[in-house]
């Protein structure tokens, strides 16, 4: 995994006002912490750091004062109108350290002609090596037949990678649509249940 280095300021104002006026720069205000040391207050570049994190668990190289510091963000606050980033949470890891962190589900294939497949988790725990994280997992559900599933445990997680998630959890069912039938019946019954009432 390829590093993406952002250059960071150290932030010493804090609170609502604070945080707005470096918004209005085009920054964002983000916090480093781990390893046992105090959380160290930053600013972010606002461009830099938003195409930076449209990659799932990104390893991020922040230079603060001329110094890296490897980390990955952990909790990404955004604006729930305009999607922006206010504020990043990220863990400082080093290189050998095995970190947790969630990657996403990507179903590939068809299953079975006359069936649906429902993805019940759409993420999946695992511990993986910081500097190797990895992004995502294919699940084939090709030819499957309904009532087939796939558990956590089925899936082949990326080489250096342990699931944490249940083993146990169904991760794809495969089953069969709901027929239109039934949904004809009930507004059949329904205007002979409003007469009855009346």
């Amino acid at each position: 995994m390829a590093e993406i280095k952002l250059a960071a300021e150290a932030r010493t104002e804090f609170g609502k006002g604070a945080a707005r006026r470096i918004r209005r720069d085009n920054k964002i205000p983000a916090v480093l912490y781990g390893h046992g040391g105090d959380p160290v207050h930053v600013t972010l570049p606002g461009h830099e750091s938003m195409l930076a994190l449209r990659q799932t668990n990104v390893l991020l190289n922040i230079d603060v004062d001329g110094k890296g510091q490897l980390a990955v963000a952990k909790d990404v606050q955004r604006d729930p109108v305009r999607n922006t980033i206010e504020h990043i949470d990220l863990q400082v890891v080093r290189a050998g350290e095995k970190i947790t962190v969630d990657i996403s589900v990507n179903i590939v294939g068809e299953s079975a002609p006359g069936t649906i497949h429902l993805v019940e988790e759409q993420t999946l725990s695992v511990e993986a090596e910081a500097t190797h994280l990895p992004e995502s997992v294919e699940v084939s559900i090709e030819g499957l037949e309904s009532g087939a599933q796939i558990h956590a445990e089925d899936v082949a997680l990326p080489e250096g990678s342990t699931l944490l998630t249940d083993p146990k959890a169904v991760v794809v069912l495969v089953t069969e649509p709901r027929g239109e039938a039934g949904d004809d019946d009930a507004s059949a019954e329904s205007p002979a249940e409003a007469s009855s009432e009346s």
